[in-house]
């Protein structure tokens, strides 16, 4: 039976959108100081501007008409209301309203009025909207109302100058022909003939025509339109106000975090997932380890009631017996990319434990001879035993076949142990005829052997191992490992015949509290220290992994050819 590991589809768009999503989240400090910042932007906004009024007018604009109570009369006849918005807004009215404003004491420029109007248009109505912000109520609603008022005697000017200008052409027209009918008026009395009588029947058509035209003219109503809403003195400022600045500071301040967080994420050299990791090792995840409470020193897992961890070395445990890799050699080798080897000897050692627990006869090698501490890790559970027969007779009394150790697990069993001793040559040591016999003690049928290796990129001690033990574990925190570590460490085993069995990942270590730090001090605050210690609870796990890369625990019947 082969363990399936799941890994996203290149395609599966959403699968990828929620990896990204979670790998920003990962960064959550920059998220909270894109936030802080967007808060104190609007905060400062809201409090560093100064208050501003807006009062509103709006003004009716309407044409002039001979009678606005005829039938088919209309209001809006000749008026284009974009180009009454821009004379709205114009110099000249401008100029009026500064100077009505300056015989009530208010001294400003055109320019300067104009820049805090604003004219609209509500649609499909002939209603300008005068809007003028100012620095106080009441001016805002003096300068609003100035400028409506500007407008519309500065439009009625305009009707009243086309009016003149149209009656003073039909009189330049009336004049001529006035005297023209006097003369044919004398010619007339003196007897002419009925050709200059039918003259002067025309001319007085013609006179007739004009002064009617000149009469309707002198009679248009030239109102320009109404003010049907007066400016008055606003209660409050204007503007977004403190509260909605805050809102939008948050969430321009998330997205900036969200800015912040990608770019972080896109030159953060470590893994950002579990399908990079998977890629980059070209091997599945056997476990990801929980964060837990542990008593000092205590190193084993499996033997303690309740552990989460001890459950998930067993899953790891009883997921490597069903590959067919190991199951076939049932030899494998534990190492860690960089950095110390606590917690690949921690790994190491629970595995041992948890095959032990299956009924396997293990045999644990600390090959770890630069700085070996295994041994003193796991305490008073190990103990000296007798070597075989044939290291006895063939060991010189150097590592490997100095000494050995019987670990025992409560409630599980026990394995042996080859602790590891610092050496002159490592090298040579490793490559040593007593370690290949060592290690061919897995070709007995139920038998185990487990390698501890320093870690693969600190030295070369676990490339030399390979050959003899082609199965590896990689133990590694994935906060620190480098996506480039795994892609050379899945070279560097390939290239010396082995292969990655899969990836164990640990939560790292955390920070110690006081009471851990000082246990001392907190004993003699408790009464003298003289109880026995309480058993650490576990505490929740902060690092689960996916359930879906996970075997579970469960019953191994192994085929006999395997045993």
């Amino acid at each position: 039976m082969t363990p399936v590991n799941r890994v996203l589809d290149d395609q599966d768009e959403p699968a990828l959108l929620r990896d990204q999503f979670r790998q920003l989240l990962r960064y959550r400090a920059l998220l909270a100081v894109g936030v802080v910042i967007g808060l104190l932007g609007g905060g400062y906004l809201a409090l560093s501007g100064e208050d501003t009024y807006t009062a509103t007018g709006e003004v009716l604009v309407r044409s002039a008409i001979s009678d606005p109570f005829a039938s088919g009369a209309t209001a809006d006849k000749g008026i284009n209301i974009g180009s009454e918005r821009q004379t709205a807004v114009s110099d000249t009215v401008g100029t009026l309203a500064a100077g009505t404003l300056l015989k009530k004491g208010d001294d400003v420029a055109a320019r300067e009025l104009l820049a805090g109007l604003q004219v609209t248009n509500p649609p499909n109505t002939l209603t300008l909207r005068f809007a003028y912000t100012g620095a106080t109520p009441e001016q805002s609603r003096a300068r609003a109302e100035a400028l409506a008022n500007a407008y519309l005697a500065h439009r009625k000017a305009r009707t009243e100058e086309s009016i003149k200008n149209m009656s003073d052409g039909y009189r330049a027209q009336l004049d001529p022909l006035e005297e023209k009918r006097d003369l044919l008026e004398r010619q007339t009395g003196s007897g002419s003939a009925d050709d200059v009588t039918s003259a002067r029947a025309n001319i007085i058509v013609s006179i007739s025509e004009l002064s009617r035209k000149i009469s309707e003219l002198k009679a248009l109503d030239t109102t320009p339109g109404y003010l049907n809403k007066k400016p008055v003195a606003p209660t409050s400022p204007t503007g977004p106000g403190l509260p909605l600045l805050l809102g939008l500071g948050a969430v321009v301040g998330l997205a900036l975090g969200l800015l912040l967080s990608w770019v972080r994420l896109v030159f953060d050299p470590a893994v950002r997932s579990t399908r990079e990791l998977v890629r980059s090792l070209g091997a599945p995840l056997l476990g990801t380890l929980p964060r837990e409470r542990q008593a000092a020193g205590a190193v084993l897992a499996i033997g303690r009631s309740g552990s989460r961890l001890a459950e998930e070395y067993r899953a790891v445990a009883f997921r490597l017996a069903y590959d067919p890799s190991f199951a076939e050699s049932r030899r494998l080798l534990v190492t860690a990319p960089r950095g110390d080897n606590e917690e690949a000897a921690a790994a190491a050692a629970n595995l041992a434990a948890a095959f032990a627990e299956m009924g396997r006869d293990v045999l644990l090698v600390e090959a770890d001879l630069r700085t070996p501490s295994l041994a003193r890790a796991l305490g008073p559970a190990a103990h000296e035993v007798r070597p075989p027969r044939w290291a006895a007779e063939e060991g010189d009394g150097s590592w490997p076949t100095g000494g050995r150790s019987n670990v025992d697990v409560p409630g599980s069993g026990a394995f042996a142990l080859i602790p590891g001793t610092t050496v002159d040559n490592v090298p040579r040591a490793l490559t040593s005829t007593p370690v290949g016999r060592i290690v061919a003690e897995a070709d007995r049928p139920g038998s185990v052997v487990i390698v501890l290796a320093p870690p693969v990129l600190s030295y070369a001690d676990a490339v030399a191992l390979v050959d003899r033990v082609e199965g590896v574990m990689v133990v590694c925190d994935p906060r620190a490992v480098h996506r480039s570590d795994l892609e050379r460490i899945r070279e560097i085993i390939g290239a010396s015949g082995g292969s990655v069995l899969g990836a164990l990942l640990h939560p790292g270590r955390r920070r110690l509290t006081w009471s851990e730090r000082h246990p001392k001090s907190t004993r003699r605050r408790s009464g003298g220290g003289t109880g026995p210690t309480p058993t650490a609870e576990p505490e929740a796990p902060e690092i689960t992994g996916d359930p879906t890369e996970t075997l579970g625990l469960r019953s191994l019947t192994l085929p006999a050819a395997r045993r």
